[in-house]
C-alpha cells in the first residue's frame, strides 16, 4: 500500500461549531495520536482526505509545518445520513514498525457446478509492518467443492504478516447448492398435488 501525501494544519480550536466551520472550508478535523506522545490536534484537505481513506487502513504521509509525520487511519466518523466524513483518529507509526490491523477478505474464483460457498470472516486480524500494510487477503475458491472448509491457517499472507485470529477460525464454508433441488422437490409435490387432485 502507498503512503497518500497531504498537507496538514495544526489547529487549536475544538467542539462541533469548530467541526462545522471547518467542514464549510473544506477541511476535515483529525487527531494524531501513539508512541506516549501528546496527541496533535489537526485538519485535512478535505477533497484529497476522503480519497485518500476509501481504503481500509490507509497510511499517510502528513506535512504538519513542514514536520513529516506517518501515520495510518485508525477510525472514520461519518455523518450516517450525508456519509461526509466529519472527524478522523490516525495513528503515529515509524518506518518498519509492525502494527494491529482488520485486513478485508476476498473472494476470488468460482467453486465447481452444483456447489454454493458462504463466506463466515469478512475481515482478518493480522500484525504487518505499517509501511507494507496489504489492502486485502484474498481466497481462492477455484473447484472447490461440498464438505471442503478454509480456515484461517490456511490463507496466504503477504510476506512478512502474521496472524493474529484464531487459526482454527471458519473463513469460507462449501456446500452443495441447495436452490434448485428446493425447486425440484416444490414442483414434485405440486406434480403429486395435481395428480391426487384429478
Amino acid at each position: 500500500m502507498s503512503e497518500q501525501k497531504l498537507a496538514a494544519e495544526v489547529r487549536t480550536e475544538f467542539g462541533k461549531g469548530y467541526a462545522r466551520r471547518a467542514r464549510m472550508n473544506n477541511q476535515i478535523p483529525a487527531v494524531i495520536y501513539g508512541h506516549g506522545a501528546e496527541p496533535i490536534h489537526i485538519t485535512l484537505p478535505a477533497k484529497a482526505t476522503t480519497l485518500a481513506v476509501r481504503t481500509a487502513n490507509a497510511l499517510l504521509s502528513l506535512d504538519i509545518n513542514g514536520e513529516g509525520h506517518l501515520a495510518l487511519v485508525k477510525d472514520v466518523q461519518r455523518d450516517p445520513i450525508k456519509q461526509i466524513i466529519e472527524h478522523i483518529d490516525l495513528l503515529t507509526v515509524r518506518q518498519g514498525e509492525k502494527v494491529t490491523v482488520d485486513i478485508p477478505v476476498h473472494v476470488v474464483g468460482e467453486v465447481a457446478p452444483g456447489n454454493a460457498y458462504n463466506q463466515e470472516l469478512t475481515v482478518i486480524s493480522l500484525e504487518a509492518e505499517a509501511t507494507h500494510l496489504p489492502t486485502a487477503v484474498e481466497v481462492d475458491i477455484e473447484g472447490r467443492t461440498a464438505g471442503q472448509h478454509i480456515h484461517a491457517s490456511d490463507l496466504v499472507l503477504p510476506k512478512g504478516a502474521v496472524l493474529l485470529a484464531d487459526a482454527d477460525a471458519l473463513v469460507v464454508n462449501i456446500s452443495e447448492a441447495t436452490e434448485s433441488a428446493e425447486e425440484g422437490a416444490e414442483e414434485s409435490a405440486e406434480g403429486a398435488s395435481a395428480a391426487a387432485a384429478e
